[in-house]
C-alpha cells in the first residue's frame, strides 16, 4: 500500500551552463523540501530548449533528509518541461538508491513550480 507525501520545494541555487547550437544546456540546482519530505536535494538536469521558448528536461536528484518518520537518502529520476515559466516534472525513485531507514524505498510522483515561487510536490511511496 502506498503512502502519499505532500510538501513544498524551493530552489535555493540554480547554476546553468550556456547551451550550444543544438539548443541543449545543463544545469545544477539545490532544492529544499518542506512537509512530509524534509531535506535538501542536489539536482543535475539536461535541458532541450524548443524554438517556441518551452523546454524539455531529464535529470537525477540526490535527496538527503526525512520522509515521513524515516531518515536517509535516495535518488529521483526526473522527466519534465517548462512552459510559460511553469516547471512541471514527473519523477520516480531510482530502485536501490535508498539508504539507512529509506532502504527499499519505491515510488513516483510529480511537482509543479510557478516562476519565482515555491513549488508543490507529491510523492506516492512504499517500501519493499
Amino acid at each position: 500500500m502506498n503512502t502519499r507525501a505532500i510538501g513544498l520545494l524551493e530552489v535555493e541555487d540554480w547554476i546553468a551552463e550556456a547551451g550550444d547550437e543544438t539548443a541543449l544546456s545543463r544545469a545544477c540546482a539545490t532544492q529544499v523540501f518542506r512537509g512530509d519530505l524534509e531535506g535538501e536535494g542536489r539536482l543535475e538536469v539536461l535541458l532541450f530548449h524548443h524554438p517556441d521558448g518551452t523546454a524539455s528536461s531529464v535529470g537525477l536528484e540526490h535527496i538527503v533528509g526525512r520522509l515521513g518518520n524515516r531518515e536517509g537518502s535516495f535518488v529521483l529520476e526526473h522527466s519534465g518541461s517548462v512552459e510559460d515559466g511553469v516547471t512541471k516534472a514527473n519523477f520516480s525513485v531510482v530502485p536501490g538508491s535508498g539508504t539507512h531507514e529509506l532502504d527499499g524505498l519505491r515510488g513516483s510522483g510529480w511537482f509543479v513550480r510557478p516562476p519565482g515561487q515555491r513549488g508543490s510536490i507529491t510523492l506516492d511511496y512504499h517500501f519493499g
